[in-house]
């Protein structure tokens, strides 16, 4: 039996295709499955000798029926095996083109001819190829189903599709700027607890604010980081907007946003807000105004001294 695609084109395109789908509904993660899963290596090593075994008894069955042809057949089976193969040759074709085209051949096209003549050119009577009849009946039906769907039942439309799409993704922005922590900013800024966060805003306090506020807070340069009194405010979103604009104009700190990330001057100020409360060993006098948590009840705010 003369095959279409030769073995060694066969084979190797099952075995990949076999390969393809383990690879498309087995969860890996960024490593192929067979790493993941030895027993895939085993699975495709099954898998191929049973496309050798069959191709071998294929093969016999072959031989067998060949030899059981009368010679008529054998020369024309051998006729068959020298030619190429060509599409047209296949039954299956035929069937198929007759079936989408529904032409006759050319030695029978004079039973089409109509009672046409223009100038000795003919036209032939040829129905409507039955490809073009089935995508027409078809787009009706589609048609139908699709303003059915759209026009009378609980479709989304295009518009309604935009809007959900829309507000999904900005949902999903608003999520994901939760986690972004370089997004951070004034407005939406939280105290961090994490003692690695802790320890980078140490370090940056250490590279940057030592100098004007002491290693401890004490106050230098700098107002005192360890009490209740705040020129600008004591709260995190006032020290983040402190750190990242800088002090008041023509005085204080300059402004960090141009050195430092968003997450950075987060960490540094979760930082400073630890030091509330510590005693350093050299404690500069109160500046600003007592700060009161606004959650937490307290009385008005008292008048220290502002050293400007």
């Amino acid at each position: 039996m003369r095959k279409i695609i030769p073995s060694y084109v066969r084979i190797p395109l099952l075995l990949a295709l076999a390969f393809m789908g383990l690879e498309y509904f087995i969860d890996s993660g960024d490593k192929p499955a067979f790493m993941v899963y030895p027993a895939i290596i085993l699975f495709l090593a099954l898998f191929l000798l049973i496309l050798i075994v069959v191709e071998i008894i294929s093969n016999a069955f072959d031989n067998i029926s060949y030899m059981v042809m009368s010679d008529e057949q054998k020369k024309l089976a051998d006729e068959r095996n020298k030619r190429p193969f060509a599409l047209k040759d296949s039954p299956l074709y035929s069937k198929i083109k007759n079936s989408l085209f529904a032409s006759k051949p050319i030695e029978e096209e004079g039973e089409l001819l109509m009672d046409h003549n223009y100038d000795g050119i003919q036209e032939l009577d040829n129905v409507l190829p039955p490809w073009w009849t089935y995508l027409f009946y078809g787009c009706i039906i589609f048609a139908i189903g699709y303003m059915g769907y759209y026009h009378f039942m609980d479709g989304e439309t295009q518009h309604q599709e935009y809007e959900r799409k829309n507000t999904e993704a900005l949902a999903a922005i608003e999520e994901w700027k939760k986690t972004a922590k370089d997004l951070v900013d004034a407005s939406n800024v939280t105290v961090l607890t994490e003692e690695a966060d802790l320890n980078a805003g140490k370090t940056v306090y250490m590279e940057k604010c030592v100098a004007c506020h002491l290693a401890d807070g004490g106050g230098s340069i700098g107002p005192n980081l360890t009490d209740e009194y705040w020129i600008l405010g004591g709260g995190i979103k006032e020290i983040f907007h402190t750190i990242s604009e800088g002090g008041r104009e023509g005085k204080g700190m300059i402004p960090w946003k141009s050195e430092l990330k968003p997450l950075e001057i987060q960490q540094v100020a979760s930082y400073i807000l630890s030091l509330g409360g510590t005693t350093p060993a050299v404690a500069k006098e109160a500046e600003g105004e007592l700060w009161v948590n606004e959650n937490t009840a307290g009385e008005a705010p008292e008048e220290a001294v502002d050293n400007q």
